[in-house]
């Protein structure tokens, strides 16, 4: 009988550090119970042949794994990126069939795109490289096909989560070497339920809104001679304040502040989850909620009046709420997801209040995943 190995990712969900990996920064976040799978087998050719649900098949062949300008922005592009990083470390490719199914919905803000990078490197590094390669370094081939295959300027924490499993705190200040540590913390215990919800607004078109923000903040980091802001220290910041305003603008000034702040509130959060604190880890999810609309700015894209349904939905989230539990952005912001932490007392009725406004099977009820990118068979 032919042999077929079965190969899973877990989506991830970002508890708090909205958008600081790409500062080298820190962030808390955490693999969640909704998966990308495959089942593979070896072709005997040198083609990768993807044939994902509701999808036609995709083939690439290693025998070119250049970057392709026509593939940016497709599942393609991932693919041959990942592909190519093993390559680049000296591992001997074949070619395989994999049949993909997901429960990580594209665009939902649980990262499908990280958990496919993660669940490809997963299966390259086991069938192809004595599984050398760490959770850690999975991570990095996923994010290195995202920035230079794929061409989304991302940071590393998406596919961190994925790769490595359970709630972890992650520094990113040497982003070759990221501090991971995992957090223990059983959420239903504390008497509150995850839920991401789904606001109904649509990633396309947004790369440039998502961009903006990196950009910026190099703009800040080149006025002091640096890469990223995690080397500049925040009173140098602050006392420059004066002059940076004459290069660059107050909306990435703002943003700065956000990151600065977020960074600091990422520490607190593992502190008070270790501590048991779970009213001040609650405060915390919601400074984190208001610093990324006051000052980070990613909940409406910019000039957007007749849609604003990232808004909408943290509107419901703070109404139905009503001052328990707590509520963010979730993710990259602009579109697709919030994340609220919900009494249990409250869920049935929160849930089925939400779906009224935003539809039917708009909230996501999650658990915490425990293993990252994993061979299940």
């Amino acid at each position: 009988m032919e042999k077929h190995y079965v190969f899973s990712a877990p989506g991830r969900t970002e508890i708090s550090g909205n958008h600081t990996d790409h500062q080298r920064g820190c962030v808390l976040a955490a693999a969640v119970n909704l998966e990308t799978v495959a089942d593979v087998r070896l072709n005997g050719t040198n083609n990768i042949r993807v044939q994902s649900e509701g999808y036609p098949t995709i083939k690439v062949n290693l025998d070119d794994l250049s970057v392709r300008e026509e593939e940016k922005n497709t599942t393609a592009a991932l693919i041959r990126g990942v592909a190519a990083s093993f390559v680049q470390r000296g591992a001997k490719l074949q070619g395989f069939d994999a049949a993909v199914s997901s429960t990580v919905l594209p665009g939902s803000g649980l990262s499908s795109s990280a958990a496919f990078e993660v669940l490809f490197g997963t299966i390259l590094n086991e069938l192809f490289f004595d599984k050398k390669l760490s959770a850690v370094e999975i991570a990095q081939v996923g994010q290195y096909a995202e920035n230079v295959y794929f061409g989304k300027p991302c940071g590393l924490m998406d596919q961190m989560a994925s790769s490595v499993g359970s709630l972890v705190f992650i520094d990113f200040e040497d982003p070759e070497n990221p501090r991971i540590q995992k957090v223990s913390f059983d959420l239903e215990a504390a008497g509150y339920a995850l839920c991401i919800i789904d606001s109904g607004a649509d990633h396309a078109d947004l790369t440039d809104e998502y961009a903006a923000i990196p950009a910026e903040m190099k703009q800040i980091s080149a006025y002091f001679g640096k890469e990223v802001l995690r080397e500049i220290p925040r009173s140098d910041f602050l006392k420059a304040l004066p002059q940076l305003r004459r290069t660059v603008s107050d909306r990435a000034i703002l943003r700065a502040i956000h990151i600065y702040q977020e960074n600091d509130r990422v520490v607190q959060l593992v502190q008070a989850l270790k501590a048991g604190d779970v009213d001040r880890f609650l405060n915390l999810i919601k400074e984190s909620g208001r610093s990324s609309w006051m000052y980070l700015q990613n909940i409406t894209p910019a000039g957007a009046v007749a849609h604003q349904e990232v808004a909408l939905a943290l509107a419901m989230c703070d109404t139905l709420l009503q001052g328990r539990g707590a509520y963010r952005v979730h993710g990259g912001g602009f579109a697709g997801t919030v994340q609220a932490f919900v009494p249990l007392d409250m869920l049935d009725s929160f849930k089925t209040d939400i779906e009224t406004v935003l539809g039917s099977g708009a909230c996501h009820v999650l658990n915490i995943r425990e293993q990252g990118g994993i061979r299940v068979g």
